[in-house]
């Protein structure tokens, strides 16, 4: 099973090692991991999504490297200031989109573009998938570890390609399913994480556990959830056989670990959004009244209950 790929840029010189460290991390990539030794230097830097893309016919850009950016117009106002040699000027594209090329230190032909976006929306609340300066703990299931395992490694990618560090990771191991969320909840208790990743896997029997489990556990880590206000993923596994459940764990179906950790780094995010628009809110006057004084100012005095004066001895 491939567990990553890889594009490799081999710099010629140390001056263009940095080169290329500096030019990757203007576009916002995150780096992951580095390392040194006698005989080598590197660095890994990630994006939120990556993969390898197969196409056919004409509207392909000719680079050795594609990335998608938020916005490609900011991106390309700064390789101009930085003086990086552009090989295409920005244009529109047939697919909706905004595209230029550019030719990074080392010469690598890098095709950068961001689609267009739709009209603006009101009253909407978006998150962008950023984990970076945020705190996860990831609860995963020892019991049926040849999945959990798997689960695991999706989850803990998701959350370096969005930009956590390993040190705002931690990991805690149960024995079983019907442990998690009573580990989920001491460690949401904690208030230093941002949001729970639960993992596990359960396969049906014969018997009617797998049912009892089943519904315990998920309910256990709902109400952790709504009753300490943190995010929790729901990453568990509820698999009739052995083979759905290598199917979501890497193979056919995706990896679950790896959606679950996506979905924990967006609501977190939007726990942070929600917070900053209420904050808002109350800087502008609209939430400074108490329920209380809401509703006598939305009674007509007629109907308020009138106060009696305490009788004068």
């Amino acid at each position: 099973m491939i567990k990553s790929i890889h594009h490799l840029v081999t710099a010629r010189t140390e001056q263009d090692y940095s080169a290329l460290g500096e030019f990757f991390s203007s576009l916002g990539l995150s780096l992951d991991e580095s390392w040194e030794s006698p005989q080598s230097r590197g660095a890994k830097f990630h994006a939120p999504e990556g993969g390898v893309e197969v196409g056919f016919g004409h509207g392909f850009p000719e680079a050795e490297l594609v990335i998608e950016v938020s916005d490609a117009d900011a991106i390309y106002d700064l390789a101009q200031r930085r003086k990086i040699k552009t090989l295409e000027k920005i244009a529109d594209t047939e697919w909706q989109s905004r595209m230029f090329t550019l030719q990074a230190p080392t010469g690598v032909r890098v095709a950068i573009f961001s689609y267009l976006q739709p009209p603006e929306k009101h009253n909407e609340l978006q998150n962008e998938l950023r984990a970076a300066g945020r705190h996860f703990a990831v609860v995963v299931s020892r019991f049926n570890s040849f999945i959990t395992e798997r689960l695991l490694t999706g989850a803990l990618q998701a959350l370096r390609q969005t930009g956590a560090r390993k040190e705002d990771i931690v990991v805690v191991r149960v024995p079983g399913c019907f442990e998690i969320p009573t580990a989920a909840r001491e460690l949401a208790s904690t208030k230093k994480f941002d949001a729970i990743l639960c993992l596990g896997c359960l396969l049906r029997g014969d018997t009617a556990h797998y049912d009892v489990i089943a519904n315990e556990v998920t309910r256990g880590i709902g109400q952790s959830s709504q009753e300490t206000g943190v995010p929790h993923a729901f990453g568990v596994l509820t698999c009739d056989t052995l083979e759905q459940a290598i199917d979501r764990a890497g193979l056919k179906s995706g990896n679950k670990g790896f959606d679950a950790a996506l979905a924990a780094v967006e609501m977190a995010g939007l726990k942070e959004a929600v917070g900053r628009q209420h904050s808002a809110v109350r800087r502008r006057g609209g939430t400074s009244k108490t329920v209380q004084q809401q509703i006598h100012r939305a009674v007509p005095s007629a109907k308020r209950p009138r106060r009696r004066k305490p009788k004068q001895r």
